[in-house]
């Protein structure tokens, strides 16, 4: 037993809180944030959520008997306290590496992890389902189910619908609403208005349980004709005070705010919660980062600076300093993130009908640049990529040149408004994909592998991704330049390090049209998409080396393609391989094949390379890429392997 934490060195499955009291729950609580606060500063991952949480998990934990009962908790990234509790304390600073620890929760690393999905707001949905199957089943005592929804992520539509369903039909859930006014960055909108009204309020609830009574108590006779006039009008004034009650008009019981971070306040409401036998919301006000005092005493901008922490970045508890910038030292290449968010200043200048859009996280796709520069340009939805793109469908139809950017993965959510409001009516919106192919540490719900098979299939959408940074402020021009549907993927991380253009000197290219970059000796030709491109460069790098001189070409669209290149490319060469960061089932690969069989093209062999039909695990970049062939060393024993060269000393040494 550790003497900083004598409570938590004894917790190895939430069974072991049962027998606490308050006051320990609370002081193991404080344990495990100190936990997360030492282990993910040294490692890195997901912070100020999760220091939020740490009363919430030992409550819910001290009450509840998991994995008989169940906690939903949406947005995964806040879960980190629940797996210290579930017999995985040892095991956190695998977090978010390779081979450890998912960084979501997952079904297949825990029985007490209820599911696995790492997109936000889907926590009640899973709820409604998981109580409902409990009651089909006929389970004479079935399990408590709980959802914990929060860090923004009631500002996606979903979680209303499935509000709905469970008001309707009164399926006996709890609903742990944490009110932290924060998803990544900032909450935006009406609802979050709403919540911190009320959070800044934390007494007016009790209002709401007196009302009705006291009203009917005035004198004068006031009291009777609130007696006559019904319900109506008592709902009307009451709701001047009452928070919940809109909660109440969709049948759910509505308890809060409750402090968030007083364990023997939580215990309380979460008891009378399961009690109810309906639907309960218990609304919780919590801080983002508590414990931490740069995000705790930070404000907003705290909080969202450490919603994550870098590895190294904490010691002792405090933030560890910046280090000096070294004099004369090499500059680090741009994010790509960076130069679009750059790029999107300099379009908002050259027209003034460009805007950006963001679905909550503006940081993360650039836009906060654009954000400080042009603020009437720039719109943040909150986490509702549906509406993002409806959003942007309504500019576009008022001629205006909206560009959403949306992570590849969390652009999936929209599927539905990219095909028949944006599409269908040929309207122009430009998608900007960041964090296209593999993204590293958040794994699978989070990789970009998917946008290029399931975009291509529209009609009227053009889809591009550069191969550099200047490349990515060219396509940039081509999209709001060329009208219409468009799409344009590219990687999270640095780029090649290319010099940016002048945004004065930036010109469109010619949509469809790829540029070959390298003349081989006619036996292999390389033909890249986006990220695929460096990759193929360096594989041709390495075959030179065994005396095989590949031809490399950067096909710059995967719809239209480029036929003529793709032809001469097929009509020249023995081997065409094709590389991309993307699935390869209906990804780019699969398009060269069927432009040269649809074009009546005497195609050469044909070798495709990009991500297997698998979901890929989390870890750094360079792992993955390693662990599913996708690195020029990896491509060019491919293809030494079919062209029988048999010059396999450079690649073994590579």
């Amino acid at each position: 037993m550790s003497p900083s934490t004598p409570h938590l060195h004894r917790i190895d499955r939430p069974q072991d809180l049962h027998g606490l009291s308050d006051e320990e729950l609370q002081a193991l609580a404080q344990e495990v944030r100190e936990h997360i606060i030492d282990t993910v500063g040294e490692i890195g991952g997901h912070f100020g959520a999760n220091l939020g949480t740490c009363e919430l998990a030992v409550a819910l934990h001290s009450l509840l008997d998991s994995p008989r009962d169940k906690v939903v908790w949406d947005v995964g990234h806040q879960a980190y306290p629940h797996k210290v509790l579930t017999g995985r304390r040892d095991q956190l600073p695998t977090i978010r590496q390779y081979e450890g620890l998912a960084p979501f929760c997952s079904i297949a690393e825990s029985e007490h992890d209820v599911m696995g999905a790492g997109h936000a707001s889907t926590s009640i949905g899973y709820a409604v389902g998981l109580r409902e199957a409990m009651r089909l089943q006929g389970t004479p005592d079935p399990g408590r189910v709980v959802a914990v929804i929060g860090d923004g992520a009631m500002t996606g539509g979903v979680a209303y619908e499935a509000i709905h369903q469970a008001g309707g039909l009164q399926t006996p859930i709890v609903v742990v609403l944490n009110d932290n006014g924060m998803s990544i960055a900032p909450n935006v909108g009406a609802l979050n208005r709403s919540f911190q009204r009320a959070r800044l309020h934390p007494r007016l609830w009790h209002a709401r349980e007196g009302v009705e009574h006291r009203l009917t108590e005035l004198p004068g006779g006031l009291g009777a004709a609130f007696e006559r006039l019904g319900p109506q009008l008592k709902e009307s004034i009451k709701s001047f005070w009452a928070p919940g009650l809109w909660w109440e008009e969709l049948d759910w019981a509505y308890m809060g705010v409750v402090d968030g971070h007083d364990v023997h306040d939580l215990r309380a409401a979460l008891r009378q919660a399961f009690r109810a036998g309906r639907p309960v919301v218990v609304h919780i006000a919590t801080v983002k980062g508590k414990g931490f005092a740069p995000a705790e005493e930070g404000g907003l901008e705290g909080m969202e600076k450490w919603h994550a922490a870098k590895p190294k970045s904490i010691a002792n508890g405090a933030p560890v300093p910046a280090k000096p910038s070294v004099p004369g030292a090499e500059p680090t290449p741009p994010q790509y993130t960076q130069v679009f968010g750059d790029a999107m200043v300099a379009e908002v200048r050259r027209d003034r009908r460009v805007v950006g859009i963001t679905a909550a996280m503006n940081s993360g796709t650039g836009l906060n640049i654009l954000q400080g520069a042009e603020p009437d340009h720039y719109f943040d939805v909150a986490i509702a990529e549906q509406q993002a793109i409806l959003f942007a469908a309504g500019l576009a139809l008022q001629g205006m040149k909206p560009v959403a950017a949306i992570y590849s993965t969390f652009l999936q959510r929209a599927y539905d408004q990219i095909v028949h409001d944006v599409c269908l009516q040929k309207l122009d919106v430009v998608f900007a994909m960041d964090r296209a192919g593999l993204v590293g540490d958040d794994g699978p719900t989070h990789h970009g592998a998917f946008d290029i098979a399931y975009l291509r299939c529209l009609p009227n959408i053009v889809l591009a991704a550069p191969r550099d940074e200047p490349e990515l402020q060219r396509l940039l021009r081509t999209a709001l330049v060329q009208g219409g549907p468009f799409a344009l993927r590219y990687p999270r991380g640095e780029g090649p390090g290319s010099p940016l253009l002048d945004p004065s000197r930036v010109s469109p290219v010619e949509v469809g049209r790829g540029e070959l970059l390298r003349e081989g000796d006619g036996q292999v030709a390389l033909l890249g998409y986006g990220s695929g491109v460096a990759k193929a460069l360096d594989a041709a790098d390495l075959l030179a080396e065994s005396g095989l001189h590949a031809t490399v070409a950067d096909a710059r669209f995967a719809k239209p393609l480029d036929l003529e290149l793709i032809g001469r490319l097929a009509a020249d060469h023995e081997l065409l391989v094709t590389v991309e960061e993307g699935v390869l089932s209906g990804g780019f690969g699969s398009a060269v094949w069927e432009a040269l069989n649809d074009a009546g093209l005497e195609a050469p062999r044909i070798m495709r390379v990009g991500l297997p039909d698998r979901y890929v695990t989390h870890g750094k970049p360079a792992l993955l890429h390693a662990e599913v062939g996708f690195t020029g060393k990896a491509i060019a024993q491919r293809i030494e392997a079919a062209v029988g060269q048999g010059h396999g000393s450079a690649l073994a040494g590579a």
